[in-house]
């Protein structure tokens, strides 16, 4: 539900900019304020989860998102829906990195890959529910209802895991906010999680610019192109990361050295991404097949690695997904912006070699990121109370 009110603004461009009477450039701007909404409270929400434990933040994060969902399909001009939407992005910062450290805790060193790997396949399908459902709801009752739903799910969703998810022994966290910026220091300095950030953001750019550009490039530039097939071929990407995350997370599991499934997926990711305006449609298929899964790979074993760090320790991990995605969002979309000036004034041949480009750049960060050691230290985790099973792990 997350991930499909992150999506579902994208599948109802035509009805939103006509009931609003907006154009393309405003429409752009709602969906640049989530992402600042999103990118501005990542660190918030980690220094939150320190504070109250990540299972509170996440859950009242949830309530939030989806509340401000709801308000959106509300919205009654323009204005109103880039506030609303800036909430929705607020509230999903707030609950990713907390609902990831929280999911982690559950499980053993040795066994979170896998879990980490099905965390980001849920996400995988909701950004592609909201691109169907969103398209289908906006079609049959209009853009609020796609947007509004949505809310309602997230508010549901929210009540239901309050009920289910598993408490944790986890004490309030520091009170005051120079305990909170003491606690929180060892994380902020890490060296590692700086380079682990910096070097995933030329790949982390590459996949949002494939997403959210490749029908555009299409509808321009291969005009006989089936407009179904352009728009099939990101969703298979995302739907196909379903696959990529689990086995991306055993493998992360499994390796000597983590950093070498890494490095070779976001190589061959930047790689691919290269080649994309010089396929045909049909090699294309296996092109976005072939993101997908290594999509899911990535992401996997990025948000594992920090978890076998010394200096990241309990409820810390939150903090430290939350620098990861805040330095990725930020410098992402800065550089789908600049994807999209080149597209337009070079064309899009340069730019798809500037968007493979810049992720092939920005991984030798990753000489600086330190070898995760499964063997070694490992994030002692609050265990899930009243719980034998946790416990005895």
């Amino acid at each position: 539900m997350y991930a499909f009110s992150w999506y579902n603004v994208g599948a109802v461009p035509g009805p939103i900019e006509a009931g609003l009477h907006i154009d393309v450039a405003q429409f752009g701007i709602v969906l640049g304020a989530f992402l600042v909404g999103a990118g501005i409270f990542q660190l918030p929400a980690g220094l939150a989860a320190m504070r109250w434990g990540s299972r509170r933040v996440s859950l009242a994060a949830l309530a939030v998102m989806g509340t401000f969902a709801i308000a959106s399909g509300f919205a009654p001009n323009w204005y109103a829906l880039i506030a609303f939407r800036f909430g929705v992005g607020a509230g999903a910062a707030m609950f990713f990195a907390p609902a990831l450290g929280l999911v982690a805790s559950y499980f053993p060193p040795g066994s979170r890959g896998p879990i980490i790997g099905l965390y980001n396949a849920g996400f995988s399908v909701g950004a592609a529910a909201g691109l169907v459902l969103g398209a289908l709801l906006g079609a049959a009752l209009g853009w609020g209802w796609a947007l509004g739903l949505g809310g309602v799910a997230l508010l549901i969703a929210a009540g239901t895991a309050g009920i289910v998810l598993p408490h944790v022994d986890t004490p309030m966290g520091p009170s005051t906010f120079s305990d909170l910026r003491r606690a929180a220091r060892p994380v902020l300095r890490s060296r590692p999680v700086w380079a682990l950030a910096l070097a995933l953001t030329g790949v982390w750019a590459a996949f949002f610019i494939v997403a959210q550009f490749f029908v555009a490039y299409a509808s321009d530039v291969h005009p006989t192109w089936p407009l179904a097939v352009a728009v099939a071929l990101p969703t298979v990407m995302i739907l196909v990361e379903v696959v990529g995350g689990p086995i991306g997370g055993l493998l992360g599991e499994r390796a000597r050295d983590m950093r070498v499934p890494l490095a070779a997926a976001g190589i061959t990711s930047a790689g691919a991404v290269l080649l994309i305006p010089f396929l045909p449609l049909d090699a294309l298929v296996a092109l976005f097949v072939l993101l997908g899964f290594l999509d899911g790979v990535v992401f996997a074993v990025l948000y594992l690695i920090p978890s076998y760090y010394s200096e990241i320790r309990g409820e810390g991990f939150a903090l430290s997904l939350a620098l990861l995605n805040g330095v990725q969002i930020f410098g992402g979309s800065a550089l789908a912006v600049a994807f999209g000036f080149l597209a337009v004034d070079v064309g899009y041949t340069a730019a798809w070699w500037f968007a493979g480009g810049v992720g092939l750049l920005t991984l030798p960060f990753m000489v600086f990121v330190a070898r995760a050691r499964r063997e070694g230290a490992q994030v002692p985790m609050p265990v899930p109370a009243n719980d034998s099973f946790f416990r005895d792990k």
